[in-house]
């Protein structure tokens, strides 16, 4: 879960609590079909398509004129004033830019062009369990933006993206109906049962429950009395309130509340995140001295200043992946220790757990079943798998989180082997590849337990082995909570910012053949179907889903550089392809 930072020396932002088928024709939309870990699977041998989907696509199968309405293309939450904590309002769109470092676009291309797929990406929406006992808050001593004071409604704002999405239904630049979401990672936050249930639900539909712990009141740190830490409810003259922040009587019940999702209206797949495996995003939690911590009655609040610049320098380097740092901590602050309610939801999950979670038909929602894991990745644990995006094109999804701890990844040898074999089997359609980890953040070599002899494979790796394959076109990615787009000599890779730090974004992916031997990716961002403006009286679902948006961009510490550049936002990337 990466923390806002002024990046402090040696200090990276990144390490702090990161540290710390469907609608439409097969032409234009995916088929919502999982290849499974053998992707010689072929589409025809699957499960038949959800009725319910059928029912859903038939008013969805031609594409429309394209258009911008929804999206960034239009407009952009933009703040008021200049100093402060500052509120926001609708500002100017960003525009498309065509990037032509890989192909030249050929004038009317537009008239000529077909869809190969349209899809939005999700990425690090970090649903978190705000009073769980080893939250990693404490890392705040050490710098403001190192906690976020808007956590607490993460899962108004989740639902608040899922609801965009249902009113978009359509790609903006061919008009297309979209055919899936795919997360890339981070889903929850502490690796805990609570956290995977409120993530499926959220994206199926149903109602989740905040409330962890004591069912009657609230025990995180914004009640703790302690100045480091908003207190939206109380006087108290706390660090953030000092910034501007606003004193919001009834928030925290408010944020305790239930929150109701419908659901997205589309199938969508799950893609794995070191979050998803490791507490706090760095350490290995299931059977740990940390499995106990998470589902016991003891929470540590705070710590020195100097302790906590001591953990996230270890973290920057990697030289504590089992997390002894903490373990120490805890047991000299033992005497500090604030008693909570312990719940056993708060469990780490195993692999095998969080795929077991996803293939149960309570969270089924629009399919698939299993949102791109099956019975055999149930059987072998592996979090990898490819999927049916369209007659012309597989979605190929990597498990790119190192099982040893430390929050940057890897690929073992046997995934790689899995990758590359896929791809051969592939050759003659296009591949889509997705991961959590961006190449920039894949150089964490440390052996999996469970194969201590298998070989750790870098982004370099990985972008060389991608290249050796010309049906990619694509290597979709998070984890950096940052837009940036690159190009990788025969393809792109594209990164797009989280859904908890500011701007709070996510990206619609459409891929047009060209017909005069190009193809164009474009990517269009998307904000929250939330209000711009937000009023602190109003404390309904849809109210608190536009603070969480203010609250994120007044957060200290903020990075305001994740948005990235033009050329990193609303894109036609151009490929040549015959």
């Amino acid at each position: 879960m990466p923390r806002r930072s002024r990046r402090p020396a040696g200090l990276d932002r990144r390490t702090f609590l990161a540290a710390a088928g469907a609608v439409g024709t097969a032409t234009a939309t995916g088929l919502g079909l999982a290849l499974g870990p053998d992707s010689r699977q072929a589409a025809a041998s699957q499960p038949t398509a959800d009725p319910t989907q059928s029912a859903a696509a038939t008013e969805e199968v031609a594409a429309a004129a394209p258009t911008g309405a929804g999206t960034t293309l239009v407009s952009v939450a933009a703040p008021r004033g200049t100093t402060g904590y500052r509120r926001l309002g609708e500002g100017p769109g960003w525009p498309r830019v065509v990037r032509s470092e890989l192909a030249t676009g050929r004038p009317g291309r537009e008239d000529r062009r077909t869809t190969l797929a349209s899809f939005v990406q999700f990425t690090d929406l970090h649903l978190t369990d705000v009073q769980h006992p080893l939250r990693y808050e404490f890392f705040r001593a050490g710098d403001a933006g190192a906690w976020r004071p808007h956590e607490a409604l993460t899962l108004p704002g989740a639902v608040a993206l899922v609801e965009r999405v249902n009113k978009l239904r359509r790609g903006p630049a061919t008009g297309s109906p979209l055919g899936f979401v795919i997360t890339t990672g981070d889903n929850g936050d502490e690796n805990a049962k609570i956290e995977a249930e409120w993530f499926l639900t959220a994206l199926s539909g149903g109602r989740m429950n905040p409330q962890t712990g004591d069912p009657r009141r609230y025990e995180g740190v914004q009640d703790s009395g302690l100045k480091l830490y908003w207190h939206p409810d109380s006087a108290l003259n706390d660090d953030d309130k000092k910034l501007g922040y606003p004193r919001i009587p009834g928030y925290l019940r408010a944020a305790t509340r239930r929150v109701d999702s419908p659901g997205l209206r589309i199938p969508w797949y799950s893609t794995f995140g070191n979050h998803d495996l490791l507490s706090g995003g760095c350490y290995p939690a299931k059977g740990s001295f940390i499995e106990e911590v998470c589902v016991g009655n003891k929470k540590l609040q705070t710590i020195s200043a100097a302790e906590a610049k001591w953990l996230m320098e270890g973290e920057v380097a990697g030289v504590d992946p089992k997390g002894e740092r903490i373990k120490a901590l805890l047991r000299e602050h033992r005497k500090n220790l604030r008693t909570v309610t312990a719940d056993p939801r708060r469990v780490p999950l195993t692999a095998r757990e969080y795929i077991a979670a996803h293939l149960d038909p309570a969270h089924k929602g629009r399919g698939p079943l299993g949102h791109g894991y099956t019975r055999a990745n149930l059987d072998s644990g592996e979090l990898y798998y490819s999927f049916r995006v369209s007659d012309r094109v597989v979605g190929i999804s990597l498990d790119s989180t190192d099982p040893g701890g430390h929050y940057q990844g890897s690929l073992g040898t046997a995934q790689l082997n899995w990758l590359e074999k896929t791809l051969r089997d592939h050759r003659d359609e296009y591949a889509l590849i997705f991961s959590h980890h961006p190449s920039w953040s894949m150089n964490n070599l440390t052996p999996d337990p469970a194969r201590p002899g298998e070989k750790r494979h870098d982004g370099n790796e990985l972008i060389a082995l991608l290249q050796r394959h010309t049906n990619v076109l694509a290597w979709i990615n998070g984890h950096s909570h940052r837009n940036r787009v690159r190009p990788r000599g025969s393809f792109w890779e594209v990164s797009t910012a989280s859904h908890v730090d500011y701007p709070q974004l996510a990206r619609v992916i459409e891929v047009a053949d060209n017909k005069d031997g190009t193809v164009s990716l474009f990517t269009t961002l998307i904000e929250s179907d939330a209000p711009y403006r937000t009023e602190y009286t109003d404390l309904s679902q849809t109210g608190l889903a536009s603070l969480y948006r203010e609250l994120a961009f007044n957060a200290p510490g903020s990075d305001g550089s994740l948005a990235g550049s033009p050329t990193d936002r609303n894109t036609e990337l151009l490929l040549a392809r015959p």
